[in-house]
C-alpha cells in the first residue's frame, strides 16, 4: 500500500495516510480520470467499503480527496446513515482529520493560508472554492485549458462533452455563458476549466 502512495501523495503524508486507510479498513480503488468527480466513497453490498480517487490528480490534490473520501466513511461510522453527505458532521470529521496535514512539511507555503482558509468551512467539493482550485492546478501539468474568468467577455469555448458557450457577464459569482446549439443560458464558475476556441 505504501509504494502506492508514494506515487500519488507528497512523501511525508504517506505513512499517516496508509494507517488511515488500515485502521478504517477501507479498499483505495485507484481509478482513471473522471470528469465529473475526483474521487467517490461508497459501502458495498458485501459491507465492505470503497474508495476511489483519480489517478491524474497531483499529490496535493489527492491528499486533500483522499481525506475528503474517508472522512465520509467516518462520519457515517460516527454519526449514523441518515446525515445528509456533506453536511455538518462530515465537515467536522473532514476538518479533523484534514487538521495534522495542513503544515509546511506537507503543503508548500504558498498553499497553506488557501487551504487553512477553506478548511474553516469546507466545500462538497475543493473545485467550488475557487481559490482553492486555482492554488491547486498551479501544481498540475498543462492541461491546454482556461477558466471561464481568465476569457474575455464575448469568447467561444467548448466543455468537455463538446457542447459549446459564447461568454456572458459575471451574476454575483459565476458567469452567465450562452450555449451556442440551444440559445440557453448556463451558469459557470468562475474556475471551470474549459477550451478556448476563439476570442
Amino acid at each position: 500500500m505504501k509504494e502506492i502512495l508514494a506515487k500519488y501523495l507528497p512523501s511525508t503524508a504517506v505513512d499517516p495516510v496508509s494507517e488511515m486507510i488500515k485502521m478504517n479498513s477501507v479498499h483505495l480503488k485507484i481509478v482513471n480520470e473522471r470528469v465529473t468527480r475526483h474521487g467517490d466513497y461508497r459501502r458495498l453490498p458485501d459491507g465492505s467499503q470503497q474508495i476511489t480517487i483519480n489517478a491524474n490528480l497531483n499529490k496535493y490534490r489527492f491528499l486533500i480527496t483522499t481525506i475528503h473520501e474517508i472522512a465520509h466513511l467516518v462520519a457515517f461510522q460516527k454519526y449514523g446513515r441518515s446525515i445528509k453527505p456533506h453536511g455538518q458532521e462530515w465537515k467536522h470529521c473532514f476538518r479533523n482529520l484534514m487538521l495534522p496535514f495542513i503544515r509546511p512539511e506537507v503543503f508548500p507555503k504558498s498553499l497553506l493560508p488557501v487551504i487553512a482558509n477553506h478548511f474553516r468551512n469546507p466545500k462538497a467539493s475543493s473545485d467550488t472554492d475557487a481559490n482553492l482550485s486555482v492554488a491547486l492546478k498551479s501544481f498540475d501539468d498543462d492541461n491546454g485549458k482556461n477558466y471561464v474568468f481568465e476569457l474575455p467577455m464575448g469568447s467561444i469555448f467548448k466543455i468537455h462533452n463538446g457542447k459549446t458557450f459564447k461568454k456572458g457577464p459575471k451574476k454575483i459569482k459565476r458567469f452567465e455563458c450562452l450555449e451556442l446549439d440551444s440559445g440557453r443560458i448556463f451558469l459557470f464558475q468562475p474556475n471551470a476549466e474549459v477550451h478556448l476556441l476563439k476570442i
